[in-house]
């Protein structure tokens, strides 16, 4: 045999060999990717889906007491039972400064003090445009320029459980009504056009005010429709046309 023959007889070898080896460790890698996907969806791949979110809780609804009653300061629109022009229109004033004693946690000195006060605060707000009648909202002013009490809130239609509500957080409900639609006995017929009182407190009869429209007007009883009917809010033309507005102080 020839050198070159023994050459080519070699290389013809070694070629064989390489091919040989690539087809086995094709096969191989063949093999290991089949055995690879068969464990795979065998055993699938877990995904955390993560921390579950909590779920809002539920608002449980507010319970309110079976009774409140608070001790409101009384003052009567007409200390002295003389119920000149003037004392005639003060039940907004004698509403105002029950609320306002109450939050100072103090009471009247005597009915010569209160009557006093009771004056001046008309002649200021006099001086400053207001009418004789006022609205909820310009008594929340008047609260706020003649005894810095800044804190008055209207509410517009309210329910009774809303009221009920403000008179269990301890605070005072102002309700300006249409007063002949008030079955007060103690007013002179045919009672006020317009009137509002202090409520404050409630029980299963219903609502326990300060009328400031009679003498006999402390923890005087209103039943809720009856309150809640009468409830208007100023109105020149006609009281009963006033809308539903309550005041009140935080």
């Amino acid at each position: 045999m020839t050198p070159t023959l023994k050459k080519l007889l070699f290389f013809g070898v070694v070629l064989y060999l390489i091919l040989l080896g690539a087809i086995i460790y094709e096969r191989y890698r063949l093999l290991t990717n089949d055995q690879t996907a068969s464990q795979t969806e065998s055993n699938p791949i877990q995904i955390d889906q993560g921390t579950p979110l909590p779920q809002e809780a539920t608002p449980q609804e507010e319970t309110l007491p079976e009774s409140v009653r608070m001790e409101t300061p009384f003052l009567s629109q007409a200390p002295f039972g003389i119920w000149d022009d003037l004392h005639q229109e003060t039940c907004e004033e004698a509403s105002l400064m029950m609320v306002h004693y109450f939050r100072q946690k103090k009471e009247f000195l005597s009915l010569q003090q209160a009557n006093l006060e009771l004056v001046d605060l008309v002649t200021w707000q006099s001086a400053r445009g207001y009418k004789v009648d006022v609205a909820v909202a310009e008594l929340a002013e008047i609260a706020r320029g003649y005894y810095g009490l800044a804190t008055g809130r209207v509410i517009v239609d309210p329910t009774v459980d809303q009221i009920k509500k403000e008179l269990a957080g301890g605070r005072p409900v102002i309700v300006p009504a249409a007063g002949r639609e008030l079955p007060n006995p103690y007013f002179t017929p045919p009672g006020p056009r317009y009137h509002m009182v202090v409520i404050k407190g409630y029980d299963a009869a219903g609502f326990i005010v300060n009328d400031p429209g009679t003498r006999r007007g402390k923890d005087f009883r209103y039943n809720y429709d009856d309150l809640m009917r009468a409830m208007h809010d100023w109105n020149q033309d006609d009281i009963n046309l006033g809308r539903k507005a309550v005041l009140v102080f935080d």
